[in-house]
């Protein structure tokens, strides 16, 4: 009996020919800009060829039609959703799509990735077929186009195809061998994919780098270059000429069956359950905040890495565990999920574990923005604060990276309300979203009645008196609010601001309260001085050339110890404040 998507002569050389045809463009793109990688697209001609104009399924004049089938290569197209030039992280990405069409969407449509061989050195690919394979994401199709060359000489295994095959199918996925550049076995290929139930497939193409070009074929020192433009014509014209047909194929219409949805405008529809004077640590005023969002929208999703009694994510996962997505121990791979979970609008994706492991994730975050992804990452376990667990624990460096992200708001609260007016604010902010929150127990200093918005910072201690301006967040503006108990038994007043938002921060009452105390302001936090609250601040008031802002940060590599000891110890503590106001006024 014949097999019905097996494709005839005549779609074989079609396609055949369309690989060519992207041959050539790929050649006279990068002639006419200098720049660019003809020979990587050259090997990868027929794969693309037979996906686009045979495989996948999707509409050409809706790209980002939700019932598309997903291809994960780039940004700048329509029909790509994550920026992957950084290598290694279109997998995860892959990943996160794969586990939303299956698990959230429950749709048809089918996610594929296209990976070279070099960057299958990257630990975050491995982590992502570990996560694939956990998930039995079948809708997931890793084409690795192994041309045996890298960046600058040979990959590491070259073309021993075996041991990708072997490696692969370790890892719990459905591995085939196959010429890349035989039309018909990679058609076969894909159909074979499509058949595989409870698994994902590697597609492991043997293919070679500048295929079609003379003296570029299988050499080296050609990766990233285009072809010299007096030879370019006389290699277009040899590609040309192997062109049978004028013939061009459409894709096969998607199934339209993925649930219509929008994710806009979430109400906080109960206030904090909170009193004035309640001690709370803000890391659970975050999972009891997660937990109470996850029943305002059904698409709210948390994604944590084996964190989640740290965290308190796990209050989510209690209250929706059908969109809980343990990530284990593998930040790199959770972020590119996320991003991949939250591509085209269908989710709304959190992500939770310690701040100090999402530094190891730098990377897909930066790539993140580049995609200008919606996602919200938090950070918990800040600072030296954390206390006993020690510096490997504490993050001190997250609030510098976060700043550096474009498009990124970075909240920063600093009791239990403000914390989960931060989630919901997040939960509709377009763009990257990352939330600081500490471990210490602190007093709840607002009304549940208390509004906040982004880029507003609140002054919460203040009279005509004031001698300093004092800015601190988190555990540090309680610190501040210490400080400015013992300052007025000594008759010395001073004015306390939580910036609340750290990017955007709110230089315009930043300005006026340290205009109102003689151009005198004093940061305080817990983290290094380096692209920390005090630098933002210097920032804001940079063209105020009466303003005097004085940095009290942590310095040096922290230790163990009882937080109040580390506080105290980095020079962070209501003592030090206290020390530091007395001396700016003297």
């Amino acid at each position: 009996m014949a097999d019905p998507g097996k494709p005839d002569d005549d779609t074989v050389q079609v396609l055949r020919d369309m690989a060519n045809r992207l041959r050539i463009h790929s050649i006279r793109a990068t002639c006419a800009s200098s720049s660019g990688h003809p020979t990587s697209c050259c090997s990868a001609a027929e794969i693309m060829s037979v996906l686009f104009f045979h495989t996948m399924r999707y509409k050409p004049t809706d790209p980002e039609h939700p019932d598309n089938d997903r291809f994960v290569l780039s940004k700048r197209l329509s029909f790509v959703d994550v920026a992957t030039g950084s290598l290694g992280q279109g997998l995860g990405a892959a990943c996160g799509m794969a586990y939303t069409g299956r698990y959230f969407d429950k749709a048809s449509y089918r996610v594929f990735c296209l990976l070279g061989d070099g960057e299958s050195s990257e630990g975050s690919v491995w982590e992502a077929l570990a996560f694939a394979s956990h998930y039995n994401l079948d809708n997931l199709v890793a084409v690795f186009d192994v041309n045996r060359l890298g960046q600058s000489g040979v990959a590491p295994l070259e073309h021993c195809m075996d041991i990708y095959q072997t490696r692969c199918e370790a890892f719990g996925w459905n591995a085939c061998l196959v010429d890349g550049h035989d039309v018909p076995a990679l058609c076969q290929a894909f159909r074979q994919a499509a058949q595989t139930k409870n698994k994902p497939t590697a597609i492991i193409a043997k293919t070679f780098k500048g295929r079609g070009i003379p003296n570029v074929e299988d050499a080296e020192n050609w990766h990233g270059k285009p072809m010299p433009k007096e030879r370019a014509d006389a290699i277009i014209q040899l590609i040309e000429s192997q062109i049978q047909t004028d013939k061009i194929l459409m894709p096969k219409p998607p199934v339209e069956d993925s649930p219509q949805i929008s994710i806009r405008n979430i109400q906080m529809t109960r206030l904090p359950d909170y009193k004035v004077g309640d001690k709370v640590t803000t890391r659970k005023a975050c999972g009891v905040a997660l937990g109470k969002l996850s029943h305002e929208h059904k698409r709210v999703i948390v994604l944590d890495g084996d964190t989640k009694n740290s965290t308190f994510s796990e209050i989510f996962k209690r209250e929706h565990p059908e969109r809980f997505i343990e990530c284990f121990v593998a930040e790199q791979n959770m972020v590119s999920v996320a991003l991949g979970c939250a591509a085209r609008g269908r989710t709304i994706a959190f992500v939770s574990t310690f701040a100090a492991f999402l530094t190891r994730a730098f990377d897909q975050i930066r790539m993140g923005a580049i995609s200008q992804t919606s996602i919200n990452l938090i950070g918990s376990h800040c600072g030296v604060s954390i206390g006993e667990d020690g510096p490997s624990q504490m993050a001190l460096e997250d609030l510098a990276m976060f700043r550096s992200i474009p498009n990124c708001t970075v909240f920063y609260p600093s009791d239990a309300v403000s914390t989960e007016r931060a989630i919901y604010l997040a939960a509709n902010t377009k763009g990257m979203c990352f939330i600081r929150t500490s471990r210490p127990e602190t007093a709840v200093i607002y009304t549940p009645q208390e509004n906040f918005e982004i880029g507003q910072a609140k002054v919460i201690r203040h009279s005509v008196n004031d001698k300093v301006t004092v800015i601190g967040a988190g555990v540090t503006l309680h610190e501040a609010l210490a400080a400015a108990d013992l300052l007025s038994q000594q008759g010395i007043s001073i004015r306390v601001i939580d910036p609340f938002t750290i990017k955007p921060l709110d230089a315009a009452t930043i300005i006026s309260n340290a205009k109102a105390t003689s151009g005198r302001v004093i940061t305080v936090e817990d983290h290094y001085q380096e692209g920390g609250i005090g630098e933002a601040v210097c920032a804001a008031v940079s063209r105020e050339p009466d303003i005097l802002v004085h940095q009290l940060a942590v310095s040096g590599v922290p230790r163990s110890g009882k937080p109040s000891e580390l506080l105290d110890m980095f020079g962070i503590s209501a003592r030090h404040i206290t020390e530091s106001v007395k001396w700016l006024i003297s």
